[in-house]
């Protein structure tokens, strides 16, 4: 009998049996244990019999509407991430759900691309989090000292932390510099959970991803019939966000059309969503992120100067991990108790071998990279303490010796293993290329190829020359 304990459990909730059935099979496709519920006191006494990650319920019901059963999920299991799909999609219910602690909500009618996606980001969060509470995530607790995730004691993160406290009461722009994998986004989430906006939503968008229309209509929103494909209208991040805070990642990929309209509205606060005449008004604080210098952009044409200035308001700059060694262990360390704790596994700590290498290591993919190392180490190790064999880190970036038994003994011997040892250094160095340029993009390949100079179908190809294949849970979940 299959072993469903470490499958994420997810709960449909609709008193419509044919949206249940549909949303199941939709999911089935997916490595879920699904179970249904036809009202919300149904949902909340299959709560009470068995865990589940994940929630998916609709807004409006005959017995218990999606806002009762998500007030309760908050206050008995607020670990769970609730899911509220809605055919009456509104600024003020979807801002209510956020603000109440849902994880996302859902318009009906959604593709089952968009349930798969937006579950799969749910399953994602509630394992990278597992006993956090949405509403302390997103809102912060008032406390004296700052609110964050940064772990380290070094001066440069401490000026980091410093930086944070001082901003985030106030309203003024923030600029995070960093290289990708620094943390960019929990610098983010620290001003917005220490600020006076912490009680209402904050909304997270990578550039990188969008491109164009594609991003404006994402961020105004648009009316029916704007473009091609429009074919109802959508409500835009910053008329959902209002009175709270809009984090864009990655804005050196932000074309200079939607710079002009990012300019216009940080200027007045007000816009129109893409094919309206009606101007709209909303109060939102937003926060950028880079890992590009924006100031050699603007000077190149790349970036438009008034926008780069316009935002260089308070820039927090992220160094790369690699300058701030003393982090390197007590990060590891954080990491180490999470994915244990995740994996149900007793793992003490890492032995002092395992510890010399990870302070040796250079990190080219920063923070991400050394969480990504610690997952792989937890699920592999199988003794109470991490050794560099769980770590898999390469001898060859720590000049591992040749040894002798390998050193040519003839002019023929040294051409022949001269030849050996360059095809098989190229190779490695193909494949360390490809790896640390997915890291640093979170396993993205267009972003990764993008970022490296490459065709995409390129990049694809040396993947599957070195055998590179996405992990499992970077795969994007195919359509029916």
């Amino acid at each position: 009998m299959r072993d469903t304990s470490d499958i994420p459990h997810i709960l449909i909730v609709d008193d419509e049996i044919n949206i249940c059935r549909n949303c199941e099979k939709i999911l089935s496709r997916m490595d879920y244990e699904v179970s249904i519920a036809r009202d919300g006191q149904e949902a909340l006494s299959l709560m009470e019999s068995r865990p589940f990650d994940v929630v998916v319920t609709d807004l409006k019901m005959s017995r218990m509407g999606g806002m009762e059963v998500l007030r309760r999920v908050m206050e008995k299991a607020p670990d769970i991430r609730v899911i509220v799909m809605t055919g009456y999609a509104s600024v003020s219910s979807a801002v209510e759900v956020m603000k109440i602690g849902a994880f996302d909500y859902l318009p009906k009618p959604f593709t089952p691309h968009e349930l798969r996606s937006v579950v799969l980001q749910a399953v994602t969060d509630r394992m990278a989090h597992p006993h956090q509470n949405r509403r302390t995530e997103n809102a912060g607790k008032p406390s004296p000292s700052v609110a964050h995730q940064l772990v380290g004691t070094s001066p440069q993160i401490q000026k980091v932390i410093s930086m944070i406290q001082k901003v985030a009461p106030t309203d003024a722009t923030v600029l995070v510099c960093g290289e990708s994998g620094t943390g960019k986004e929990l610098v983010a989430r620290a001003v917005h959970a220490n600020s006076n906006r912490k009680n209402n939503a904050f909304f997270a968008v990578d550039c990188g991803t969008l491109a164009g229309n594609l991003l404006a209509s994402e961020l105004f929103g648009h009316v029916k019939g704007a473009f091609t494909g429009a074919h109802r209208e959508k409500k835009g991040i910053f008329r959902l966000a209002h009175q709270g805070t809009v984090f864009l990642d990655e804005i050196s990929n932000i074309s200079l059309d939607v710079q002009g309209m990012l300019l216009r509205f940080l200027e007045s606060q007000e816009f129109y969503p893409l094919g309206g005449t009606t101007l709209e008004k909303v109060n939102v604080r937003l926060i950028f992120a880079t890992n590009q210098d924006l100031q050699r952009m603007a000077e190149a044409g790349t970036f438009r100067p008034d926008f780069y200035y316009r935002i260089f308001v308070y820039p927090i700059l992220i160094p790369p991990l690699r300058s701030r060694k003393p982090d390197i262990l007590p990060i590891a360390s954080h990491f180490l108790e999470q994915f244990s704790r995740k994996m149900n596994k007793s793992i003490a700590g890492l032995d002092d071998d395992a510890n010399r290498r990870l302070m040796a290591f250079d990190w080219p993919g920063n923070v991400r990279q050394l969480r990504n190392m610690i997952e792989r180490a937890v699920i592999h190790c199988e003794k109470e303490q991490i050794t560099t064999a769980d770590l898999f880190i390469d001898d060859n970036a720590f000049g591992k010796p040749l040894l002798p038994e390998l050193i040519p003994q003839t002019n023929e011997a040294l051409k022949e293993a001269k030849k050996t040892v360059r095809i098989a250094a190229v190779s490695e160095l193909e494949k360390n290329f490809l790896v640390n340029a997915l890291t640093q993009n979170n396993w993205n390949v267009t972003r990764a190829a993008r970022q490296t100079g490459l065709q995409r179908t390129n990049f694809q190809s040396l993947m599957k020359k070195h055998g590179i294949s996405l992990p499992q849970r970077f795969r994007t979940p195919s359509a029916p």
